[in-house]
């Protein structure tokens, strides 16, 4: 069955994609969570993982095709995909295809931030660019640090996803926040690292949000619900408080970037802040 999800926002078409499932250490993924409490919400196996999706969005906006995420890289080998329990029960070629869409269609890429499981697809198995007759849109903090990695930061990045993208001259650099069509911009979600974006799709009197790494999943909902891999766990949380509660307040739907299950989302508020749930329709 496949995962493809199609949802109208406005005038805009949208379509949830995945590229497969791996796992991740459910520590890490909660953060300074007790695992008491986090295990309710995502089960890990006998060695700790919780299982995530990889989840990009594409948009049909204004006779354009716009691509947010390209997915996971492929070309780890056999211990690489063993590590992270990486399973291709779909590609996002695949929900491409579904969607009416070929890679040569595509005339927008949003890399959120260029870690391996976000921009991994940016590149084919001999690192020509996927999305050739693409412009590819990154924060110029995050290509910055891209090139400029540390001890923390490092094994997120690998310059095949992203170097020939710029040396093939289709990187578009932006600086905060950016309307790249009508009704549709991306937005600096910092604290997962500090050159992270989100995009806000505005159109017909609806919201939608793909959240990037700021909520990984709908389990994370939860304000305290930071990542251990947040390089900056404070400023994620002063952006959470900041957005979810305008979110919130417009009725946004959210597309969170790993939920194993949930392609769109409504924040619910409760007493210790907010929930996310499987939107309506």
């Amino acid at each position: 069955m496949t995962w493809l999800k199609r949802r109208q926002i406005g005038e805009a078409e949208v379509f949830s994609l995945t590229d497969g499932t791996f796992r991740l250490d459910g520590g890490a993924m909660f953060g300074t969570v007790p695992r008491v409490l986090w295990e309710k919400v995502a089960p890990p196996d006998e060695e700790n993982r919780i299982r995530l999706r990889i989840n990009p969005l594409l948009i049909k906006l204004g006779g354009k095709n716009v691509l947010i995420d390209t997915g996971m890289w492929d070309r780890g080998g056999e211990k690489f995909e063993q590590m992270y329990a990486l399973e291709r029960d779909e590609t996002v070629f695949r929900g491409l295809r579904d969607a009416g869409v070929e890679p040569d269609d595509v005339d927008i890429v949003i890399n959120t931030h260029l870690h391996f499981d976000h921009c991994g697809r940016n590149t084919g198995l001999t690192g020509e660019p996927t999305f050739p007759n693409a412009r590819y849109v990154v924060q110029q903090q995050e290509w910055n640090d891209a090139l400029h990695t540390h001890e923390r930061s490092r094994a997120s990045y690998i310059a095949d996803t992203f170097l020939p993208i710029h040396e093939a001259g289709l990187f578009d650099f932006v600086d905060g926040e950016t309307e790249l069509l009508p009704g549709l911009s991306v937005l600096p979600l910092p604290g997962h690292n500090l050159g992270q974006q989100g995009v806000v799709l505005r159109s017909g009197g609806q919201t939608l949000v793909y959240t990037a790494d700021l909520v990984p999943t709908t389990a994370h909902a939860p304000y305290p619900y930071v990542m251990g891999y947040d390089l900056y766990p404070v400023t994620c949380l002063e952006q959470r408080k900041k957005y979810l509660p305008q979110w919130f307040e417009q009725g946004a739907i959210i597309c969170t970037p790993h939920d194993p299950e949930v392609a769109f989302a409504k924040l619910h508020e409760t007493k210790r802040g907010f929930e996310l749930k499987e939107a309506e329709g």
